[in-house]
């Protein structure tokens, strides 16, 4: 039997607190997981050609295809975060008007943004750290990626994100899952089948679009069928008339949510460039590793996004008991991934690494020197898991009570103060390991503001002291 509207409420408010984020969390983590999945997956059949420089290309390309997920959030978490505040203060017609400006909103956006990589793509690579070894690569991988591939990818970013924040939790997730499922499938097919060698990196972009793109379809008819029973709506003309307030909420909480992915990716500029600077192998160990140390990230984004439509919606029902069981509880669950994940990573690190470099197929003297990189830096860097995970679920948090200033001011402290001075300081002090080790110190730090903020803005919204 269908769960109509009121069922999805009663998830939101009545539900044990445990059962209700296991309910919208556990799809949310498997569609993270295997979008992961995937992600590794192009990394693992360009690493069976032995060519470090096909991985330093792929690694240079990440920030520009990180500004679709900056994108994503913009309209997605921002748009999703307010329909569950509607849906909490009881107004879902008003949520119809801002689930509909969400979706129209990013589309505008990933249109424009592909034309501008259009212009600038060649330029842009040389400035993220593309040498002569890896430009072609990289080049072709953003044409087919970004250009071509934003608009289904930021499409289903953002209708993932307002189903989620419906209480269409399975619905969501399983749109991702096609895609990366698909993904792992026509990657080999591409990239050993219907491409010659050496067109390795162009057959895991094709792959990676058309993936997106079936996700996306699939997506939309969800999407479709859910809104005949869900505040959500494609109709354009619902998005013309939303209140000028809630365009306003919904970029109060976008914009910083953006800017958080947005400083996060001028950070990984930062890291690319200053990994260059030493060599592409460099480069490509750090690629290895910014791979392998998303599984904890993976897990903990989907608990925090399972987390926020509770919040959200307990927040503005006026229920703060709830509301801080539900921060609480996903605390617990993710610092506890986390620990386990340091542990694998310390002690399997090496062979973890080789998974992604063949050191038999291409030159072995390189790929060997690149696994060496990539075992330090991931030993290093999994130590930032715990502390990255409060920073995204207090930060999460915030988004859910509306407060976009703090989600800011957190975004900017954490990348522009802590971390990205940090790896300029470590890597100049420390060498390649210097750059590593910025991680977790930045997210450290990260950690005591990001508390002290969110405990100030529970405070201010519910007039108690404790989280």
């Amino acid at each position: 039997m269908k769960k109509t509207a009121a069922d999805k409420n009663e998830l939101f408010a009545n539900v044990p607190v445990g059962k209700a984020l296991f309910t919208l969390a556990v799809p949310t983590i498997i569609s993270q997981l295997i979008s992961l999945v995937y992600n590794m997956v192009d990394a693992f059949y360009i690493g069976r050609t032995g060519n470090s420089f096909m991985m330093a290309a792929t690694t240079i390309t990440l920030p520009v295809l990180l500004l679709n997920i900056s994108f994503g959030n913009l309209f997605g978490i921002g748009g999703g975060s307010q329909v569950a505040r509607k849906l909490g203060a009881g107004d879902p017609q008003s949520a119809r008007k801002v689930s509909a400006f969400s979706f129209y909103g990013a589309i505008a956006t990933g249109l424009a943004y592909s034309i501008l990589v259009w212009i600038f793509l060649d330029p842009l690579l040389r400035f993220l750290g593309a040498s002569d070894n890896t430009l072609r690569y990289a080049h072709s991988y953003g044409m087919i990626v970004v250009v071509i591939g934003t608009l289904p990818l930021l499409t289903q970013m953002v209708l993932s994100h307002l189903l989620r924040n419906s209480g269409y939790s399975t619905q969501a997730s399983m749109g991702l899952s096609i895609g990366g499922i698909l993904n792992m499938i026509l990657d080999p097919i591409f990239m050993f089948v219907l491409l010659p060698k050496g067109m390795e990196v162009t057959g895991a972009a094709v792959a990676t679009a058309l993936s997106n793109t079936v996700g996306c379809i699939y997506l939309l008819i969800a999407y479709h069928r859910s809104s005949m029973e869900a505040p959500l709506s494609l109709d354009p003309a619902e998005a013309r008339s939303i209140a000028k307030s809630d365009i306003g909420e919904v970029f109060s909480v976008g914009v910083p949510s953006a800017i958080l992915t947005g400083l996060f990716d001028v950070a990984n500029v930062c890291a690319n460039m200053i990994a260059a600077s030493h060599s592409d192998l460099v480069v490509a160990g750090m690629g290895i590793v910014m791979k392998i140390d998303r599984l904890p990230n993976a897990v903990n984004i989907g608990i925090c996004q399972g987390m926020l439509p509770i919040v959200a919606f307990n927040y503005t029902s006026g229920n703060h008991v709830r509301m801080k069981a539900a921060i609480s509880t996903a605390r617990k669950a993710g610092l506890l991934i986390s620990v386990i994940c340091i542990t694998v990573f310390e002690i399997f690190a090496s062979p973890l690494s080789r998974m992604f470099l063949s050191t038999t197929a291409g030159d072995a003297a390189t790929a060997l020197a690149t696994v060496a990189y990539a075992s330090s830096f991931l030993r290093v860097r999994c130590l930032a898991s715990p502390f990255q995970f409060i920073n995204y679920s207090s930060s999460y948090c915030m988004q859910a009570l509306g407060d976009g200033k703090s989600t800011m001011l957190h975004a900017f402290i954490r990348e522009l103060v802590f971390y990205i001075p940090l790896m300029f300081l470590l890597d100049r002090i420390l060498g390649e390991i210097g750059l590593a080790a910025a991680l977790p110190v930045g997210e450290a730090l990260g950690v005591m503001l990001a508390l002290f903020l969110l405990q100030r803005s529970i405070n201010r919204r519910s007039g108690k002291a404790n989280a």
